[in-house]
């Protein structure tokens, strides 16, 4: 995998790894806005398994704003996003609050190059996969990367958090 960065066409993403000199290769597509789902869209318009596709989702545990990133064909375990960060209670984040908090769009929220450095935890099964795809920071973009890469550019934790 090439390190691939493209400066006019950079995101906060692709910038943060490059700062952190992670290998990632970039995958535009053309984004449907009809799409149902973006996360299972992006697996069929590059032509991917979509275990190997996630999702960022974000979610308040306790009060405290946290970040679950699971496949894009399961959903997020709330009790068990709850219980990875020592917490109690998850719910889903307000969309608005999402984008705000991460400086990325709906659709195209990327785990990587937030605006606010917030609690990250990837699903376990993202390490059956030698690579995964991830938002790049806008709907139409993935980044292709090593799930451990992933992890420590993000200070993330690993766990059972898809259902």
């Amino acid at each position: 995998m090439a390190k691939k960065t493209d400066a006019a066409g950079g995101t906060p993403a692709t910038l943060a790894l490059t700062r952190a000199g992670v290998e990632f290769t970039a995958h535009p597509y053309e984004h449907d806005p009809r799409a149902a789902s973006f996360g299972l869209e992006a697996a069929e318009k590059l032509g991917l398994d979509p275990e190997r596709v996630f999702k960022t989702l974000l979610a308040t545990v306790d009060g405290d704003l946290v970040v679950g990133v699971v496949p894009v064909t399961a959903l997020l375990d709330l009790k068990a996003l709850a219980a990875a960060v020592g917490g109690k209670r998850a719910e889903m984040a307000d969309p608005r609050v999402a984008e705000r908090k991460t400086g990325y769009v709906v659709g195209g929220i990327s785990p990587l190059g937030q605006k606010t450095s917030l609690t990250t935890v990837v699903d376990e099964s993202a390490i059956l996969h030698e690579t995964m795809f991830v938002s790049g920071g806008r709907r139409g973009f993935d980044i292709e990367l090593a799930p451990d890469d992933l992890v420590r550019v993000t200070g993330a934790s690993y766990a059972a958090i898809a259902r």
